[in-house]
């Protein structure tokens, strides 16, 4: 049995047709699909900020999110009646493909626009500190990760200011083994050391008008026992579905078989709004001090410009 994709106006017939790679690919069609599926993760929802984001004519638009919405991919919600349009959102069959984009990511990060070495720090004029730092303006999509003790929270707090400090990983020494490798890493190291010193400036943040958030991609478990052992007065998060480095398109780096967070900071207001970051962080005592800074500074122009 032979399967046939559509690739634009072009037809392409594949032999295997039980290869779960070509059974994708009649699915994710082109490069456009794959796009299209980074933007809506990234809370892009509505047929004209996704045309106006991508630039693709509206006819092509129409066909793929039809296409999309046909696989089970993406599904529909209806948010005016007259004339009826819709917002285009992930089902739980599209978020199977976060990894993957993830994956697309991180290879090209590595391999296309850098010199393929493996690192978790990134040059501060790179292509990925570039991204990071577009961030300041955008706001998060709507979307929760599992807390420490496992309840799903958003990423950042409604009624406060939020630190979210992302983190390759932290372990609990000589009960969680280190990853193979991981003192090798540039930037692994240091984790460890980040938490313990937002843990003695939680006080600062409190009353500077912010909340600490950490996150990484290890399980609810593993973070879990590191807050305990690190007596946290503050959540860590679990992206380990990688639903906010797809939205966010963090940077990423893979070492021992798992996808990690390269160490980011971002300040986020009560809308969820980024109003400052740091990337790369190399200093990770430092970064909290100088982030305790931007804190009062924006918190303070906040408070000054609500008084006018």
């Amino acid at each position: 049995m032979e399967l046939t994709i559509v690739v634009g106006v072009r037809r392409v017939d594949l032999a295997d047709a039980d290869c779960g790679i070509a059974q994708s690919l009649g699915v994710l069609t082109d490069w456009w699909t794959f796009l299209l599926v980074r933007d809506v993760a990234g809370g892009v929802t509505r047929f004209d900020g996704l045309q106006h984001g991508l630039g693709m004519s509206r006819r092509a638009l129409a066909e793929r999110l039809a296409a999309l919405v046909d696989h089970g991919v993406l599904h529909r919600r209806r948010y005016t009646d007259r004339p009826p349009r819709y917002d285009y959102l992930l089902t739980e069959k599209g978020e199977g493909l976060m990894p993957v984009l993830i994956a697309l990511q991180e290879w090209g990060d590595r391999h296309v626009l850098g010199d393929g070495s493996l690192t978790a720090t990134a040059a501060a004029g790179s292509a990925e500190a570039r991204r990071v730092h577009a961030l300041i303006g955008r706001r998060l999509p709507d979307l929760t990760l599992a807390r420490h003790d496992g309840a799903p929270v958003p990423p950042a707090d409604p009624d406060a200011w939020t630190v979210l400090y992302c983190f390759p990983g932290a372990f609990v020494p000589g009960v969680q083994g280190l990853p193979p490798y991981w003192g090798d890493i540039p930037g692994a190291a240091g984790c460890t050391l980040e938490s313990h010193t937002y843990a003695a400036r939680a006080a600062d943040f409190t009353a500077a008008g912010a909340r600490i958030h950490g996150v990484s991609t290890q399980r609810p478990d593993q973070l879990a026992a590191f807050a305990a052992h690190a007596e946290l007065p503050f959540p860590l998060l679990s992206d380990a579905e990688g639903r906010l480095a797809t939205a966010l398109l963090l940077p990423t780096f893979r070492a021992a078989g798992t996808d990690r967070l390269k160490r980011a900071t971002l300040l986020l207001d009560p809308t969820a709004t980024v109003r400052a970051v740091q990337f790369p962080v190399t200093d990770p005592a430092g970064s909290v001090t100088e982030m305790l800074r931007l804190v009062r500074d924006r918190t303070s122009a906040a408070a000054q410009g609500s008084s006018r």
